[in-house]
């Protein structure tokens, strides 16, 4: 089943509504970096105690998956020093 729009009625833009069976696209993203684990952990406390103050470690732990999954693909993508560069022309 696909997105479909509907009217929130006079003077109401029309809104994007998401099915049950349509996976949230902040969670695909966070599933792909590995970082799933924090994020929900992250959830979970924001659902009790409804303040993120109170959910500093949590924040700080899914901060730093995020972080060094950044830092990984940054690795990754980085072309090595010798490729694409040639080498100085001597005199």
């Amino acid at each position: 089943m696909g997105a479909g729009k509907v009217h929130g009625g006079a003077g109401h833009p029309w809104v994007q509504v998401r099915y049950e069976d349509e996976e949230d696209p902040v969670d695909a993203m966070v599933s792909r970096t590995g970082c799933m684990a924090q994020h929900r952990a992250l959830q979970h406390c924001m659902a009790e105690q409804q303040d993120w103050r109170h959910c500093q470690p949590q924040v700080r732990a899914f901060r730093d998956c995020m972080a060094q999954r950044k830092q990984e693909r940054e690795v990754q993508r980085a072309p090595s020093s010798s490729q694409g560069h040639p080498a100085p022309a001597a005199e």
